[in-house]
This record gives C-alpha cells, structure tokens and sequence, in this order.
C-alpha cells in the first residue's frame, strides 16, 4: 500500500517505491498516468508504456472533468468515476474534491443505488473484501495480509438493506465504496487506510439468484445463529488485527442493525451510520432550524414516518436535546410520534422493538383523537390531531408525505419543518418542489438527496441537503486522529452540534440550513474537533490539549496532490 512506500506520512516529500513499469502503473494507490515526470519515468522503467506528453495534475482533472460531461447520463459517469478510482486515486480524489458538488450525487445517494443494483454487471476489479459465510474460518487469514496494515477505516455491510432498495446481496459493496470515498474527499483520510468490506451471507433477492451474472455467494441469506456467529467472527478478527480501528456499518436490516450496534459499541470503535448518523444530522439540521422558525427545542412536536433503526435513533438524538434544553425525559416523550407500518406506536402494541419503546405513547393521550379509520393511527391521523412542528421522513415510501397531510400540517404551523430523508430520489416521501407549494413558501425544508433549487419569495434557492455526508466523515476523523476507544452519544451530539454551529442560517434566518456541499471538507474539520474535544471530556482518549488535538486531526487530512518518486529497495 502506499504508506508502505517510505514517505512516513500522508502528506510526506516523496514516495519512494520499488515498483516499476507495469507493475506501478497498475497500482492505482502509485499510478500518476501522464503525470510522471521524464526523470521518473527513466528510474522507474516507464519510458515507451506512457505517451511522450508530460501533463500537470490540473490537466489531467480537466481532461478527465470534459470527459465526465459528456458522458450520456449518471450511471455511465458513475461507472466512468468507479474505474477512476481503480486507476488513479489521486486523480479521482482531486477531481472530487475540486468538484464535490458535481460529483458527490454520483459517487453518492442517488446514483450509488444504481451501481448496487447493478453491480455485477459493471464489476471489473475487485476493491476491498468480499467476506462470504463459506469462508468464515479464513477471515483472520485474510486480515492478516501486509497489504492492510495500515487500514484505519473500515465501512461494512451484508448488503440487506440498501438504502430503500432492499436486498442486494454482494452488490450492497457499492455503498462502503461510495462512503470511503467520502472520508477520504470530505475527510481526508488517506485511500491507503481505509478498508470496504461486504459481509456475503447470501441474499434474499430472487433477482440476483437467477442472474447468471451475480457475483456473490449464490444462496438464500442465512440467519438466526450462524449468522450471529459469522458477524462475531468479523468483529473479533478485526478487533484483533486493529486495535484502534473505526468500525462503521452500514445499511443492515433493521432487526439487524441496532442490535448489532449494542453488542459491539463497547467493544471497538464503532457506530452504525444508519441508526447514528442520520440521527446526527438530522438533529443538527433541527438545531439550525431553531434559527429560522424561533420554536426552541423543548417546544417542538416531532413527527417521524418510519421507526426503523434510523427513525428511532433520530428521535433518541432529538430527545436528547429536548433534555438539554430543560424538559424532562418523560415530558420529552410525548412530544414524539413514531409512525411505522402499522401505524402510530401506542402501548400495547404487538412486536415492538427494543429501541422503539422509548416513544410509543401513551393509549389514553390519544383516546380521543378523531381517526380516518378507526383502529389505525395513521401519518394524517398524526397531523391533524398532535399538530407536529416538524415531520420527518425515513420510510423509504415515495410520495409519503402527501399534499393532504402536508397542508394539513401548514395550516396548524407557522414555519413546517419538513425532513423527507429517504433516498435515493426515487424513494423520497416528498420533493421539496411540492412541499414549498403546498405550505406557500412556509416550509423549511431538508432532503437527504439532491434536488434542483426552489422558489421562494420569488427566487430560487438552494436545498439543504440533509445527508449523513455532512457528518459521518468528520466523526470517524476525529475518532482516528485521538484513538478513540469508542463511539459516546456525547461525541454525536457534539457533532450535532458542531453541524448546527456552521448553519447559515445561524446568522441570517433568511439563509440556508447548511453550508453548500462544496464546503464539505471545512465541515467535517469542524465536526472532527467537536468530536475529538469530547472524546477526550468522557475520557474515551488519551489525555491530550485543544492544540495537539486539532494538529493531530490535521495530520489525517490527506490532500490529493502528486509527489516526486524516488526509486526505493
């Protein structure tokens, strides 16, 4: 790997490699295409592999950017970045980076979706580790290799459920490819530290069984105990290899993802970007919020579509909160309303999740509301009768947030605050298009993936795009840059917080939730300090000051820029 290569550090003076030809332009880590110097290119036995032209870094971001233009739509330019990044990983990262605006929606929700359903149809070189249930036993093994000894990140998932398109099997790889991605654009960790990972437990998808295509392990998903065994065996092999490695996982099904998290948060350094990180910036997003409708956080009536693991973990951030502005817990709890697939949770009801009781109301606060159909409490039912300050979505239910429940939420509040976060677009329970007609331009408005601008006040304006990118890259920096022992609901709320404190509208109400996505980098800065700061507050670190701190996470902010090879042993 390349910090193998003798520059010490991300950002060192030189790479010193004894690779060459060949064999150094097919290490994507390595290759500077055109980029090679003529003196590299004599030391390094390049000469006659390279056309003669000598091109700049800048160059080649413009060639590669005319050529991303013109390709015919998102799929074909995802595809083109994908085997970027299997080529060249500065030129990719410097592209995205100089461009993550363009560039995050196909590296990223929406189009990532796409390139898991279609995964193995564009599959051309393997990028991270596919670990499937025949080889448990070969796990360790497999870590052990030098080739990963300096991972410091890993994403991982068993591809069940992603994002709202369910089971994809081994083409759930495409989402810890497309997160990575973002810690090393957004925040800056080196490609050479971190690690995706898909977990091949079979799949439940009669799609990918019958496509003679499908790369992953052909069987139905298994579960139950040998399942449990299979994600022990990861863990402990990966606690084993890595001490202080940042575990984060993704995309797992609900009856997966929360327990998995509460078995394993104490164990490493891990978090579970489903259940936390949208639950963080969907409450700093909230906390920004408070600066453009002037209702303080003990005020606010929360209504949530979908108490999976992510709506229920936004509401245990949001709680939180409430908590911290002066309310008490039991009187923070009813000011929530869980709305799942059957309905409001009330007490009583049958099957309930562990993670959903803290929110179920009460039978007797809602005996007397009036019901569109008696024995359900349904969205509209929840509106009409709790008269909630903010809605957000999480079903994964396009079209949820109809115009009926949405007027009728207008019409009891002054400024909604409507977050329809289920991506990609196609599974939005609103656009934000429709949402500013149907509340008259009162609405404040997230969506957790890109939309075109709104009209407002008679121009257009910017969506918030309330997505775990403004995050998730920050949290994981500045737990690796101090070591963190573990994820604290501490350091999420402190990266709430950090996100809240970069908010536009934090000095004009007027202006956006959040920064523009091109600002991602200074962000996850921000969020990293927060983090790190309060890391070491729970003690969760070494004892060190504000200023090594903040030094120590600068340190991890790798930059995608070429540097002079030297021929090494």
């Amino acid at each position: 790997m390349a910090l193998e290569q003798g520059y010490g550090t991300a950002d060192g003076p030189y790479v010193e490699t004894s690779r060459s030809g060949y064999d150094l332009l097919n290490d994507p880590l390595l290759n500077k295409g055109t980029g090679f110097t003529d003196p590299e290119r004599e030391v390094l036995e390049l000469h006659g592999l390279l056309p003669p032209t000598i091109a700049t870094l800048d160059e080649q971001v413009a060639r590669r950017l005319q050529a991303f233009r013109q390709l015919p739509n998102d799929y074909a330019r995802y595809v083109f970045l994908r085997g970027l990044q299997d080529t060249n990983e500065v030129l990719f990262y410097a592209l995205l980076v100089r461009h993550l605006e363009e560039m995050l929606p196909i590296v990223y929700t929406p189009t990532v979706g796409l390139g898991c359903q279609r995964f193995s149809q564009s599959f051309r070189k393997p990028r991270g580790l596919f670990l499937s249930m025949p080889h448990k036993d070969l796990i360790q093994r497999i870590l052990s290799h030098a080739h990963f000894d300096d991972v410091e990140a890993i994403v991982v998932t068993d591809g069940e459920r992603i994002l709202g398109l369910g089971d994809q099997g081994a083409g759930g790889m495409g989402i810890p490819i497309g997160k990575l991605s973002l810690y090393t654009g957004c925040g800056g960790l080196h490609p050479a530290t971190t690690l995706p990972v898909v977990l091949d437990v079979g799949t439940d998808n009669p799609e990918c069984l019958s496509d003679p295509l499908y790369i992953g392990w052909r069987h139905e998903r298994v579960r139950g105990r040998a399942y449990d065994d299979f994600i022990e065996a990861f863990v402990t092999a990966v606690a084993d290899r890595w001490p202080h490695i940042l575990l984060q996982w993704e995309d797992f099904a609900r009856d997966n993802a929360t327990r998995l998290l509460e078995r394993y948060r104490d164990r490493l350094c891990t978090f579970n970007d489903d259940v936390q990180g949208t639950a963080v910036v969907a409450a700093g997003t909230l906390l920004a919020a408070v600066n453009v409708t002037g209702v303080p956080m003990r005020e606010q009536r929360i209504a949530v579509l979908g108490a999976g693991g992510a709506g229920s973990g936004i509401s245990a951030l949001l709680l939180q909160a409430m908590m911290e502005d002066g309310l008490s817990e039991a009187e923070a709890r009813r000011r929530f309303f869980l709305v799942d697939r059957d309905g409001l949770l009330v007490e009583g009801m049958p099957d309930l999740m562990p993670f959903q009781q803290p929110f179920v109301q009460p039978r007797e606060a809602v005996a007397d509301w009036a019901l569109e159909r008696e024995g359900r409490i349904g969205l509209g039912d929840v509106v009409r009768n709790a008269q909630p300050s903010v809605l957000i979505g999480v079903s994964g239910q396009p079209g949820a947030f109809s115009e009926g429940v949405i007027r009728a939420m207008a019409a009891a509040v002054k400024r909604p605050v409507i977050f329809p976060l289920s991506n990609p677009t196609s599974r939005t329970e609103a656009t934000p298009s429709d949402l500013m007609v149907w509340t008259e331009g009162r609405a404040v408005v997230g969506a957790g993936s890109p939309f075109p601008p709104v009209l407002k006040n008679g121009a257009y304006v910017r969506v918030d795009q309330t997505n775990n990118s403004y995050v998730f890259p920050g949290i994981g920096l500045g737990a690796i840059a101090v070591q963190a022992r573990r994820i604290s609901d501490g350091m999420l709320m402190a990266a709430a917080r950090a996100l809240a404190d970069v908010s536009p509208a934090r000095l004009n109400p007027d202006a956006n939730l959040l920064p523009p996505v091109s600002e991602l980098r200074d962000v996850s800065l921000r969020v990293a300090q927060a983090v790190a700061l309060q890391a070491r507050k729970e003690g969760l670190t070494e004892p060190m000051d504000a200023g090594d701190i903040y030094q120590a996470i600068r340190n991890k902010m790798w930059t995608p820029v070429y540097r002079p090879y030297r021929r090494g042993g």
